[in-house]
């Protein structure tokens, strides 16, 4: 008999259930005594791609499985060498207690971490004093420095040349992504380093005691290190001048404008970002347009 009774067949499906506590409870209480981990109530996480609950002291992840209709092998493998990396340099993540993968209807692979009692940013944001997201900012730039370093290949993804990461600018004009194509291929980005590639308002926490804690590392990339910034200036700061001046120092509108511009044309989620905080894909018909809304933005926030 299997432990997950319910039926996966295709995003639709994975979505309705990936965070359904009593479709997955006897699979995680059957991964807990695997583990030999305590297990206990099943509460939830803020949700993501993949199924993530808490259950006492411990956070698991479990992530979709191939009949979900996407292969997360890679997010899988990512995350696991990613978190192993960070835990090293010493920044502040969740200590990965296990991982592993349990065979049942459906292959699932698993990561148990340590729960962080922390708030995400994005839910802390309007209660923070300027003086505060000063500090958050400069603290966020010390760990992003820390990790945004080379390293060795670990998951082969070629953030400029990937086709499939090209999909996500599909909504923009046919000049528009002729022009990105044109320049992405022909502009110099610089040094690839080992990014982050998703630190949004979820994927910060701040603990009680003031500690910076990043999660979720299944997006993590070799880039340049525009990648990074761009998205953490647009998506976390959403252009906030006190967290930016923390994290970026004394900087010019200018100066960010050409960092965003550039970060966020080779960013996966770049298409979706400029849509979200800069504006509408039929409205951003070329770069030159692009840059303009960018720079207002910035100014105006």
């Amino acid at each position: 008999m299997n432990l997950f009774a319910s039926e996966i067949n295709g995003w639709d499906s994975w979505g309705k259930l990936y965070q359904t506590i009593s479709a997955f409870e006897p699979l995680i209480r059957s991964i807990f005594v695997k583990e030999k981990l305590h297990f206990t109530k099943i509460e939830h996480c803020t949700p993501g791609t993949n199924a993530v609950f808490k259950v006492g002291g411990y956070v698991i992840k479990i992530f979709a499985p191939k009949e979900s209709g996407i292969d997360s092998t890679a997010d899988f493998e990512t995350e696991s060498f990613a978190m192993h990396r960070a835990f090293t340099l010493g920044v502040s993540v969740p200590k990965l207690v296990t991982s592993g993968f349990i065979q049942d209807k459906y292959r699932f692979s698993y990561m148990i971490m340590d729960y962080i009692e922390g708030t995400e940013i994005n839910k802390l944001n309007k209660s923070l004093t300027f003086e505060e997201k000063v500090t958050i900012g400069e603290r966020l730039r010390l760990i992003t420095d820390a990790i945004n370093t080379p390293c060795s290949s670990f998951n082969g993804i070629d953030v400029i040349h990937d086709k499939d990461r090209h999909n996500r600018w599909e909504k923009y004009t046919k000049h528009f992504r002729k022009e990105r194509l044109n320049y992405i291929h022909s502009h110099e980005f610089g040094e690839k380093v080992f990014v982050h590639g998703d630190l949004n308002g979820d994927n910060l926490l701040l603990t009680p005691d003031q500690k910076l804690y990043i999660i979720d590392f299944a997006d993590a990339v070799l880039a340049p290190v525009v990648y990074e910034h761009a998205l953490i200036a647009c998506e976390l700061f959403q252009f906030d001048t006190a967290f930016m001046t923390g994290y970026f120092g004394n900087y010019s509108i200018d100066e960010i404008t050409e960092l965003v511009f550039n970060g966020l044309l080779i960013h996966d989620f770049g298409g979706h970002v400029i849509e979200q905080h800069v504006g509408q894909p039929s409205e951003i018909d070329s770069l030159r347009k692009l840059r303009e809304r960018i720079y207002l933005s910035i100014k105006n926030s």
